[in-house]
């Protein structure tokens, strides 16, 4: 099984994790038409739909892959893939005989890797070594004797946009490393607030977070008591998470204070017990928490399709 394959194979395993403990984009690519077909020694393949939502496929079954390859569907604008930083994808598969779906991560949630062979795999690494945030592409290979036909939509790793004012001296204070990790710095000695503060520190150019929808992010938790760590995704392995928001499932100042903030921002959450953990027997439950959040991707969960019932 070719490597590329192998991550199709893999990856929503890797995408569906959930977030337990309550806890860069550039713009994203406008609506565009379908991409222009294949040459003359490749079946025409037609990839056509909007960036956050699975693309539509249209070529004549069964799809014969002459030449495997890549095409770009878009372009994107944020910026370039480098060669080991982090690279969140959204994927989407057929099996080419008869358009069967074999991945969608629009179901669940984005796939994270590193931009490595070892990680990607050689061919998709070559396809989007290179690439923009913001990319869609299609790829084609047959393995096995099955054509199978991928669209790729690479999401943003970290927060970018505008910065916003920096929070004032009675609030902690954010820095971010190279690769846009955070170190939070709680004012030594001050009382926290009494009530939820929702601090934007980048303004994304995404879409708004609406509730309902899968939310991915990038995040660091800190007791503002003592400004340790309690958790964090932006330590080597640990991938973004992902959780639905505004329904219930996390903690409120998590649903109180991400909704409506757009994709691609970074948001400074302080979160009072009562907005966070009391009443619960969580050993935060005293507590009251920072979090650093960046919002990568915000989509609604596609539904699984009904089997077509036979007539007769």
């Amino acid at each position: 099984m070719s490597s590329w394959v192998r991550v199709i194979a893999g990856a929503l395993a890797a995408a569906a994790v959930i977030v337990t403990a309550a806890c860069s984009p550039a713009s994203l690519p406008v609506d565009v038409g379908p991409a222009p077909t294949s040459s003359a020694s490749q079946a025409p393949l037609q990839v056509t739909g909007t960036s956050g939502t699975p693309p539509t496929l249209e070529y004549k079954k069964p799809f014969a892959v002459v030449q495997p390859g890549s095409r770009m569907v878009w372009p994107g604008t944020g910026d370039v893939l480098e060669r080991d930083d982090p690279v969140l994808l959204n994927l989407y598969a057929q099996d080419g005989r008869d358009g069967t779906e074999l991945q969608n991560t629009f179901r669940t949630a984005p796939a994270a890797f590193t931009m490595t062979e070892r990680s990607l795999g050689n061919h998709l690494f070559e396809a989007l070594e290179g690439r923009r945030v913001g990319t869609r592409l299609s790829l084609m290979e047959e393995q096995d004797g099955v054509p199978v036909l991928l669209v790729v939509d690479v999401l943003p790793a970290r927060a970018a946009g505008a910065e916003e004012a920096p929070p004032g001296k009675e609030l902690p204070q954010v820095r971010l490393d190279d690769l846009g990790a955070p170190a939070v710095d709680v004012p030594r000695g001050a009382e926290p607030p009494p009530d939820l503060v929702v601090q934007p520190l980048i303004r994304g150019t995404g879409p708004q977070v609406q509730a309902g929808q899968i939310l991915t992010v990038e995040f660091t938790a800190v007791r503002w008591s003592d400004g340790s760590v309690v958790d964090t995704t932006w330590t080597e392995g640990t991938p973004p998470q992902s959780a639905e928001i505004g329904i219930g499932r996390l903690v409120e100042g998590w649903d109180q204070g991400l909704l409506e903030q757009t994709v691609g921002s970074q948001v400074m959450l302080v979160v009072p017990p009562q907005n966070g953990y009391a009443n619960t027997k969580s050993r935060l439950a005293g507590e009251t928490m920072v979090y650093v959040v960046d919002i990568l991707d915000a989509h609604k969960a596609v539904a699984e399709e009904e089997p077509k019932k036979k007539e007769g």
